[in-house]
């Protein structure tokens, strides 16, 4: 646990000059794609191993060494990006010691100069992802890879900086794992971690148990035909193919001695017995069990809901296939969530028209609150998307098997060649009915801090649980977000290793529309009012979101880093006053 030294709470809000960002352009790494098929008895593989990294300093070629500043050119609490001829890094100086890492976040490449600085770590200014500054170790997420550091040295007033060629190249360090003491030594139908989803919190788990030495059986199973992929990806950059947005190239899997199943669904769970039964009969025994099985999206409840062309966006080819539909064509959005107007804002340019139609009044209004919503409903219409708000679908109507047009309740006829639905998610626990594993009247897995269920060894993660929230006074929430489902994977794994670790991170977001992103960072549930400062209709603005007197969340627009400046303040237990921002 930190100490945390007192933090003067003062927000100040400093906008900043107009910048291009590339910041959803860039996937984590690049990627090759696996299939692994399941096909009768043939579940057990242990393929070639390649490594993936060698020691940076084994060449001396492959060292450059660089006088950076004068001792005096930092004041403690300061980063400069500094440029050492083939590469660049980030030099931090705090409590009177030089620091040197990365300059990039490996998530998606932000310049972390941009970012904050607190507490012995620099947090992203687009993501909100933390790496420490004395080992470049990734401690707050999104995304997997940790920061290179580099070595500082002090001679004559002068800061030197030693460095990995290779390292200021890529801008980012895999940690250190263990490997499999003894494959071919193992019953095929048992584990010793059997992981069930293989999203950001199966796969992150998976990578924290070999980081910390874990060396015995770990096997992943999802109904994914793909390798973990990137999923906020599928809304936001629609034709991505999945080897583009793999979280790790097959050759990591491999290496690493961490086994996937695809297309392979978990029909029960005997937790008596320690047993996962599959659909397809097979079983497989387990010691300790993570589930991070995710959401279902909800479909419509109207008539002709079955038909062709109208999509649930579950998976990269869902997202590939509307794109190629949607081309000059017409498509009927229904429901305004961050899916249905990040598609919108996806298509717009692409499709011949959009129509959005929403129940609520403004778009995000449960979310961003009205104010934010109109703003950004303005932005939507002004790129020629159509908003068909307080209404919601009657019946899809179809010529010759395919769809020709949306009926709203209203009475109004939308043409639409295509039908995107994002009207909420339920979790992905029916199999789990029968299980004595405890969830909620809605369908949530209940966890504690350590994502721990009420079954001893059993753990869940993700989107599919309610976890006490320290934010909000340990309040049961669930946050079905990416950085989330990260740190839930890295907290079920250490716990699975009895160190007793606790869950204590701020929820932290993005959305991405039209080249521009909202930031938002907190729990703003159940928020009382918004205080803004900058200016909606320029889309320059930082919302405050407060119950009583709290600031509890805050969003923004063209703005950075005061959405990682806010979330630093929070995680380090401190709370913001309504009077610090007004």
């Amino acid at each position: 646990f930190w100490v945390i030294p007192a933090v003067e709470v003062k927000i100040e809000v400093v906008i900043p000059e107009k910048e291009r960002s590339k910041e959803e352009m860039s996937p984590n790494g690049k990627a090759s794609p696996l299939i692994y098929k399941v096909n009768g008895t043939a579940r057990h593989y242990h393929l070639e191993e390649h490594p993936i990294a060698s020691n940076p300093y084994h060449n001396p070629k492959d060292v450059v060494e660089a006088s950076v500043c004068h001792v005096k050119d930092l004041e403690n609490g300061q980063m400069r990006e500094v440029d050492l001829g083939c590469g660049k890094a980030l030099l931090i100086k705090e409590s009177g010691e030089f620091h040197a890492v990365g300059h990039k976040c490996p998530h998606y490449g932000a310049p972390l100069v941009k970012g904050v600085l607190s507490r012995g770590r620099v947090r992203c200014p687009w993501h909100g992802a933390c790496f420490s500054i004395s080992t470049g170790d990734i401690e707050d997420f999104p995304g997997l890879d940790s920061l290179p550091r580099f070595q500082v040295k002090i001679e004559k007033e002068k800061v030197y900086i030693r460095a990995s060629k290779q390292a200021l190249q890529t801008q980012r360090r895999t940690k250190m794992m263990a490997k499999c003491i003894s494959l071919s030594n193992y019953n095929l139908s048992s584990t010793n971690v059997l992981i069930i989803g293989a999203g950001a919190a199966g796969l992150v788990c998976a990578e924290t148990l070999r980081q910390e030495g874990f060396s015995d059986r770990i096997v992943m199973c999802t109904m994914d035909r793909h390798l973990p992929y990137d999923r906020p990806k599928l809304s936001k950059s629609m034709d991505s193919h999945p080897e583009q947005i793999a979280l790790r190239p097959k050759e990591f899997f491999c290496t690493y001695d961490i086994e996937v199943l695809t297309e392979m669904q978990v029909a029960a769970v005997d937790v008596k017995s320690k047993i996962a039964v599959f659909k397809d009969g097979f079983k497989m025994e387990y010691n300790k069990l993570l589930i991070a099985t995710g959401n279902t999206p909800k479909t419509l409840s109207c008539k002709g809901k079955e038909m062709e062309n109208v999509f649930n966006i579950r998976t990269p080819e869902d997202a590939n296939r509307v794109v190629k539909l949607a081309t000059s064509k017409n498509v009927v959005i229904v429901g305004a969530s961050f899916l249905g107007m990040e598609v919108a804002a996806y298509l717009a340019e692409r499709a011949h028209s959009v129509s959005l139609v929403e129940l609520e009044h403004v778009p995000f209004k449960k979310f961003f609150g009205e104010r934010v919503g109109r703003a950004v409903m303005k932005m939507f219409e002004n790129n020629r998307v159509k908003f068909y708000m307080q209404t919601e679908v009657s019946e899809l109507r179809e010529q010759e098997g395919k769809l020709k047009e949306v009926v709203l309740k209203s009475g109004k006829v939308l043409r639409a060649d295509v039908c995107v639905v994002g009207v909420g998610a339920v979790p992905a626990t029916g199999f789990l009915k029968q299980s004595g594993i405890n969830i909620d009247s809605k369908g949530f897995i209940v966890v504690n801090k350590m994502m721990q269920t009420n079954i001893p060894g059993v753990f869940a993660a993700g989107d599919a649980v309610t976890f006490p929230l320290a934010l909000r006074n340990n309040k049961k929430v669930n946050v079905p977000h990416w950085q989330m489902a990260h740190m839930h994977g890295r907290i079920a794994a250490l716990n699975m290793l009895a160190h007793g670790t606790e869950i204590s991170t701020v929820p932290y977001l993005w959305t991405a529309l039209f080249g521009k992103s909202i930031r938002y960072a907190g729990h703003g549930e159940g928020f009382d009012d918004v205080v803004i400062q900058g200016d909606l209709d320029e889309l320059k603005f930082v919302a405050f979101y407060t119950k009583s007197d709290e600031v509890v969340a805050v969003a923004s627009m063209n703005y950075d880093p005061i959405v990682s400046k806010v979330a630093e303040v929070l995680a380090a237990g401190r709370t913001i006053r309504k009077r610090d921002v007004e």
